[in-house]
């Protein structure tokens, strides 16, 4: 389905086959630890920076250009230091103000370049760019040293100042020290968090098994339940679901009041340092208020969808029904989710290492850098050893040399960035094949169901294995063009939402609102795909055509039906989303109430977590993908057995001839008439 792509033209063996040159030649070490500007390791055994763990900034202020968010580079020296600052002091400070305290150049020079020598005059130091103008508070964060601050009766300081010097002259403020600290801060939260969750799960891990597998009991007795109760298991999925909700309103409002007396509680989440933000999120009245409010609009939302849809809710029910005998039929169907998530598994792990291989193949690439820009030499590759020798300096005052990605001169290198794509587009394609596999297979299961005259007599023995090696053997072609339809769709999304997120400050009203338009229609475009995809591997399974005829049958047969397809595409995949979403809160609510030490009297839970909604939210979410797994069977097994209905009232008249293979109820409750009797039934 998906071959190596080849580049033609005079190149190495390498760059003909990328995936593996990329599996042999890149290192996974270059994206987990800080690289200094002469792209090496800081920390990393047997170089000069062994003892130098932590990566130094120059000039925090030059993250904020452009330029750091276009190339994801901050256009400053940096070096590996073994410490961080622990306070303010300029070069001009302690050169040419404090002459006779030694003592003062031997603490400034550990945040110098290795070759550093004292300058003579501030410009000197600037042309130069041995030593940063000016060092602050500083203290390590995810190996890299970032301003240290903190917060003083509601007012954000570092090491006691609000204003001070950059050391080129300039006085500085707290927002702006914030603002430069934040272009850094944003690409390393995921680290020193990960460290805290990887404790965290280290420490609640049973329990995330015990809440999965009660997530699976719950989803195993709803569906049994199903079969026999179908009419008043909705009820308790909704008024499961409200009550829920409701508890969440509630809860969020009880901690709102209680905050409402504590001054800290009134600090806006953007107002506090980016070390603290994590720990400080649960402690501020803004966000239980915010998440109150979207709770209310949940729960109002749900409400009034159930009053406009209760007339159709019966007819889900019958068709509910019908689902849960053919499940019962055939039990397999509901163990297939699982081959389903360890198949997309291997794709997800095989795209991210690949992806991680490609992007630290290759050797240091220096570029030159001018925080301001506008030099005609910025973004030219450079050596950082001969480069003060050069005249780019001189032509463009404060262009640096510095590190800024893995690559190299070949022609593999050149093109990193087309095998990244390709990368993405062939994990995009791979995850909606697996889908197609999985839906195809069901529908095929069901569809032996559905038109098997007597139940269970004529359904063929292992239903599900035959429809999976069916779809295998035969439909591999249709299924793979299908998703490739799917992928292309999602591919243009991906690179829509890529440009919004890198140009977004460079945008203006126009051009965001046509990108916002972009954005709708690629996202309505892609629901249409992915339906008309779901029904046409129906039509596959059930008459093996290709996927072009199978697409245009289904199409048709829809148009005909429109009126019934509303009943099975909105009413049915509601009242499943209600158990989904009843499933997921149930298992929520224990986990919470567990993580937060609520149940101490019933059981005893973790006590030493440092972020319990860690492993609550991924109970939460480990439970509705469980539920989904489950009643997406469902939502299958209602879309195949519609599908064939249509077709059955298309083919067949209900004489002795053409007898219906549909149910009578069913058939009752879509044609609104009872059909004559023509066959014996189970």
């Amino acid at each position: 389905m998906i071959r190596t792509m080849v580049i033609q033209g005079p190149m190495t063996q390498i760059s003909r086959d990328p995936l593996r040159t990329a599996w042999i030649h890149g290192d996974p070490r270059r994206v987990a630890y800080p690289t200094d500007s002469q792209g090496h390791f800081c920390g990393q055994k047997g170089t000069p920076n062994e003892n130098k763990t932590i990566l130094f900034y120059f000039n925090l202020f030059r993250c904020t250009s452009p330029s750091m968010m276009l190339k994801l580079q901050c256009p400053t020296t940096q070096i590996c230091v073994s410490r961080c600052p622990e306070k303010f002091l300029t070069y001009l400070e302690m050169r040419f103000l404090n002459k006779k305290d030694k003592t003062q150049w031997e603490y400034y020079r550990q945040f110098c370049k290795a070759t550093a020598s004292p300058a003579k005059s501030l410009s000197d130091l600037l042309s130069r760019g041995d030593c940063p103008p000016a060092v602050y508070p500083s203290r390590p964060f995810l190996q890299r040293c970032l301003p240290d601050f903190s917060t003083i009766n509601r007012t954000l300081i570092v090491g006691s100042r609000m204003q001070f010097d950059d050391g080129s002259g300039k006085s500085r403020n707290i927002i702006e020290l914030r603002e430069a600290a934040n272009g850094i801060g944003k690409i390393l939260d995921a680290r020193t968090i990960g460290l805290k969750v990887f404790e965290d799960y280290t420490t609640t891990w049973k329990w995330i098994l015990i809440g999965l597998t009660v997530a699976m009991a719950l989803s195993w007795i709803f569906l049994m339940l199903l079969r026999f109760t179908a009419g008043f298991l909705f009820w308790v999925f909704m008024f499961g679901v409200l009550g829920i909700i409701g508890y969440g309103i509630w809860y969020c409002y009880v901690e709102y009041i209680g905050l409402q007396h504590k001054p800290q509680s009134a600090i806006m989440i953007y107002d506090i340092g980016i070390q603290t933000a994590i720990n400080m999120i649960f402690h501020l009245k803004q966000t239980w208020f915010s998440m109150m409010i979207i709770l209310c609009v949940i729960e109002a939302i749900i409400i009034i969808v159930l009053i406009f849809l209760r007339r159709r809710i019966r007819v889900a029910i019958i068709l509910l029904k019908e689902g849960s005998k053919a499940i019962g039929y055939i039990p397999s169907t509901l163990v297939y989710p699982v081959v389903t998530f360890v198949l997309l598994s291997i794709c997800i792990s095989y795209w991210a290492v690949t992806a991680i291989f490609l992007a630290t193949s290759g050797v240091p690439i220096f570029k030159v850098m001018v925080p301001e820009g506008g030099c005609i030499h910025e973004d030219e590759t450079c050596d950082p050893e001969v480069f003060p020798e050069t005249h780019i300096p001189v032509v463009c005052p404060g262009a640096s040399c510095n590190f800024a990605f893995y690559g190299a001169r070949s022609v593999y290198h050149e093109y990193i960035i087309v095998f990244q794509i390709y990368n993405l587009f062939a994990f995009l394609w791979l995850v909606n094949f697996v889908i197609a596999l999985g839906q195809c297979t069901l529908a095929g299961a069901f569809a032996s169901y559905y038109w098997a005259m007597r139940k269970p007599e004529d359904i063929p023995r292992y239903p599900l294995f035959l429809a999976f090696g069916r779809a295998v053997r035969y439909h591999t072609g249709s299924l793979a063009f299908g998703s490739l339809i799917l992928a292309s769709v999602q591919m243009f999304k991906v690179i829509i939402e890529y440009l919004d997120s890198r140009l977004k400050k460079a945008q203006n009203s126009v051009a965001r609102f046509l990108q916002c338009c972009l954005r709708c229609c690629f996202w309505c475009l892609e629901k249409m795909v992915k339906f008309l995809n779901r029904n046409a591997y129906i039509m596959i399974a059930l008459y093996g055509k290709n996927f072009c005829a199978s697409t245009r049958d289904a199409f048709y047969l829809l148009m005909r039906n429109i009126l019934k397809v509303a009943v099975t595409d909105e009413v049915t995949h509601f009242i499943l989303l209600l158990g989904k979403i009843l499933v997921s809160g149930i298992v929520g609510v224990l986990a919470f109430l567990l993580f937060t030490e609520r149940l101490q009297e019933i059981v005893e839970g973790p006590t030493t977590l440092n972020y319990y909604w860690v492993p609550f939210l991924t109970l939460v979410l480990g439970s509705y993908l469980i539920a989904h797994g489950f009643f997406s069977v469902y939502s299958m097994c209602v879309e195949t057995i519609f599908i064939c209905f249509c077709e059955d009232l298309e083919r067949n008249d209900g004489s002795a001839e053409k007898p219906y293979f549909v149910t009578p109820s069913l058939h009752r409750i879509l044609t609104k008439k009872r059909p004559a009797p023509q066959r014996q039934r189970e």
